[in-house]
């Protein structure tokens, strides 16, 4: 059955034009991370702690009318606190499923790096398959489903590094840094009459987010753009500057923020320069730079943006 006409860029620019209001003179954080949520990706904000990573994630769960469910991860956070533990219940003598935080919508983990190693992992397979499995019993988690973690730098008070197989599972990795004075100073404004969350309202249902995900799936990426991808994320896995090269699950996570950026410029097909502009931002946080590059102060970044400048782009025509 047809799809009926649904511009994604509208209905997107109807999200941003509320987030806005709470979330001041970070345009382009905010307009990635929606990208990702349509493209069906999950996203990890590394920033110094004030920055406002919790306050954006918050307002984007009331536009997109999703239910939210946070965590302020502790050392002393348990793995069944996000997936959920099994009870005995006296009457029947059964097990009983009590569901963990992460069963909802958008999943908020706040400050994810200061919780165990183990307490991480319990969120790998909920992140990747959708569900948690608890006692050998697999649960399904509602869909829409988004995670939002942040983190703070490596090397703050009570830090340690995400494990790489849970670093490949965001697709991608942004920073807000410091805002502007003048932003800084409308945000004070936007206070005075109280928390701007409380006046946002639902643009979307969790059933059209669904929809539009859909639409973003189905963009059109031709043959030779895909092989362009596939050689961009090659050549990390052939450079010298890079120890790590990306997975391939970096492939297809670039082709779907690719698509999902193509839809937010209003078009139905994907061009390379759409892969190019998230090339970046999908693939740093997924490689290791080799120690003579960092001694040279190059950044994945740096690294990244010049594989774009010697990879061939091709043409559509």
């Amino acid at each position: 059955m047809e799809r009926p006409e649904i511009s994604v860029a509208r209905c997107a620019e109807k999200v941003l034009e509320q987030v806005r209001t709470v979330v001041v003179g970070k345009d382009e954080t905010l307009l990635w991370v929606l990208a990702t949520v349509l493209a069906g990706g999950h996203i990890l904000l590394e920033d110094l702690p004030g920055m406002g990573k919790t306050t954006m994630a918050l307002s984007f769960s009331k536009v997109l009318g999703l239910q939210s469910s946070r965590v302020q991860f502790t050392p002393d956070v348990l793995p069944s606190d996000i997936t959920g533990y099994s009870v005995l219940q006296q009457s029947t003598g059964k097990m009983i499923y009590q569901p963990g935080a992460v069963l909802c919508n958008l999943f908020l983990a706040d400050e994810l790096n200061r919780a165990t190693s183990r307490t991480q992992s319990a969120l790998l397979e909920a992140m990747e398959e959708g569900q948690v499995t608890v006692d050998g019993i697999s649960h399904p988690i509602p869909q829409p489903f988004v995670v939002i973690a942040t983190q703070n730098p490596t090397g703050a008070a009570g830090t340690q590094l995400l494990p790489d197989s849970q670093m490949d599972r965001f697709m991608v990795q942004l920073s807000m840094g410091y805002p502007s004075p003048r932003d800084e100073v409308t945000m004070v404004l936007n206070r005075q009459g109280g928390d701007p969350l409380k006046n946002l309202s639902p643009v979307l249902t969790p059933e059209g987010l669904l929809t539009l995900r859909g639409i973003v799936a189905d963009t059109f990426i031709k043959g030779t753009v895909v092989k362009y991808i596939v050689e961009l994320i090659h050549a990390t896995r052939n450079c010298p500057d890079i120890l790590r090269g990306a997975s391939p699950r970096a492939t297809l996570a670039v082709a779907a923020m690719a698509k999902s950026i193509a839809r937010l410029r209003d078009r139905d097909y994907v061009t390379p320069q759409d892969v190019q502009e998230v090339f970046v931002h999908t693939v740093a946080h997924r490689i290791l730079v080799s120690p003579s590059a960092q001694a040279r102060g190059e950044t994945p970044q740096k690294v990244l943006t010049d594989l774009l400048t010697r990879v061939r782009q091709p043409s559509l025509r």
